[in-house]
């Protein structure tokens, strides 16, 4: 880090020059850094070690329990999408291009340590958004980095050097793109800071790692891009209808030609002329229209599969928000492959049905929604398992590399929230192979409708790991 900290010192008096940057590239692999991340008193032995889990999720839906699941464990890998396209996120790929970076940077702010008065100072810097009204938007930009904004208070030196100097590197990589003229409007300082990083670093992985470090996020957490990449890529999807819709945003909430996202719980004007049959990425080359591609799937993400105690898909846009994690090459193999039998041990679970004599032998737990949305509008809960496992399976792509495993292989566990919106058809569910199903209770959310009450979902997840 001395040399970061070095280019703090010097953008207290000037920008500094590209060729200071640029002379040296760094490149970073997801292992190398992983295992840099972690201090030395974290790989201590224990005589009881927590549970390790992995959450396929997106940027908001599962972000309300991150803070009661470190009560549980903070051996966690956090997997997340790289396609969002609205926002602030939408700005910086517009002009800047690379992966989307705002679920990301989400996950690491949720994740990041609030036990002193410097942690918060940080944490409220890098979670600022700036003000809708441009104007105001870049004068508040450019007292944050011109460094005389009083979100800098109670900042070191250290840090406000280490991140002033990726805000002044992300705002000289503007500058150099003139006909592309950048909107500060509802900005993310953490979003500002972390494309800087990207890019200075020419590494996803290195930008989460600083940013990780910075936000101190726990040092056993990982936040896992599911695809390491510097390109651009936009998610597609296909309808039943064959209809091809392009854009995450288009797919799950358009904003209809207006800078007002729709509510994807109340857009009855607007649903989608058939169901989602898949999803899968898209790119293009030069001037060349928008086409499918296949990405490879973060490797560091398959070592994790390999090795974690749970996996969890959590509740959120399902064919927005997880199946971009879980249609990639790799996936579907690696935790089918891990769903053996064995005996099961005595248990006082409260279930919606009786489970099965035997239980896999590790948990594969699915967090259904509390409400409907666009993408999943009359789905039911076995609709639900379906698309997921259609998308471990890769059953509507390519036939050469598709799977016909059945869902039981894929899910074992079903929490439901208590009251939610969405029919728990359990007939359904144990035809899938799916018996285990329990409800966990719930809270009303004025914006987001049925959501799980946290401390009653980490219960309920701590029963089946523990």
């Amino acid at each position: 880090m001395a040399e970061i900290c070095y280019f703090g010192g010097l953008v207290q008096y000037k920008v500094p020059s590209l060729s200071l940057f640029r002379s040296k590239p760094h490149h970073y692999n997801s292992a190398s850094l992983m295992a840099a991340s972690v201090p030395a008193e974290c790989c201590s032995s224990s005589t009881v070690e927590s549970p390790s889990l992995l959450v396929f999720s997106g940027g908001t839906g599962f972000n309300g329990v991150v803070e009661d699941l470190k009560k549980l464990t903070t051996r966690v890998a956090h997997v997340l999408p790289v396609s969002d396209d609205g926002g602030s996120t939408a700005e910086i790929v517009r002009v800047l291009g690379g992966p989307a970076v705002g679920d990301i940077r989400s996950r690491c702010l949720r994740l990041s340590d609030e036990s002193t008065s410097e942690a918060l100072a940080v944490r409220r810097l890098l979670g600022h958004r700036l003000p809708i009204d441009a104007d105001k938007a870049k004068k508040d930009w450019y007292d944050i980095v011109e460094g005389d904004h009083s979100l800098w208070n109670g900042v070191s030196r250290p840090y406000s050097e280490t991140i002033r100097a990726f805000l002044i590197y992300f705002q000289n990589e503007i500058l150099r793109r003139p006909n592309d003229r950048f909107c500060f409007s509802n900005g993310s300082i953490g979003n500002f800071f972390f494309a800087g990083a990207r890019i200075f670093f020419q590494s996803l992985d290195a930008a989460i790692f600083l940013f990780s470090r910075v936000s101190e996020i726990p040092c056993d957490s990982l936040v896992l891009p599911v695809i390491s990449t510097n390109d651009r890529l936009t998610l597609g999807c296909e309808l039943l209808d064959g209809t091809i819709i392009r854009g995450q945003n288009e797919i799950s909430h358009p904003t209809n030609g207006t800078l007002q996202t729709v509510d994807k719980r109340h857009c009855l004007t607007l649903a989608l002329p058939s169901k989602i049959k898949r999803v899968f990425y898209m790119s293009s080359e030069g001037n060349n229209l928008l086409h499918e591609v296949f990405p490879p799937v973060n490797p560091t993400v398959l070592e994790q599969l390999r090795s974690v105690d749970c996996i969890v898909y959590a509740m959120g846009s399902l064919f927005t928000s997880i199946c971009p994690s879980l249609v990639l090459l790799g996936v579907g193999e690696i935790i089918s492959s891990r769903s053996c039998r064995k005996v099961p041990g005595n248990s006082s679970r409260i279930l919606m049905v009786e489970i099965q004599s035997d239980v896999f032998s590790w948990s594969q737990v699915l967090l259904l929604n509390g409400s409907q949305d666009r993408e999943t509008s009359s789905f039911t809960a076995s609709c639900f398992v379906t698309a997921i496992a259609d998308a471990l399976n890769r059953t509507h792509g390519d036939p050469n590399i598709r799977l016909k495993n059945p869902p039981g292989y894929y899910i074992n566990t079903l929490l439901v929230p208590k009251d939610g919106e969405i029919a728990v058809d359990l007939k359904q569910l144990s035809e899938q192979g799916i018996n285990d199903v329990r409800v966990v209770e719930s809270v009303v959310d004025p914006k987001h409708g049925i959501l799980f009450s946290p401390s009653s979902l980490i219960n309920t997840l701590a029963s089946l790991v523990e």
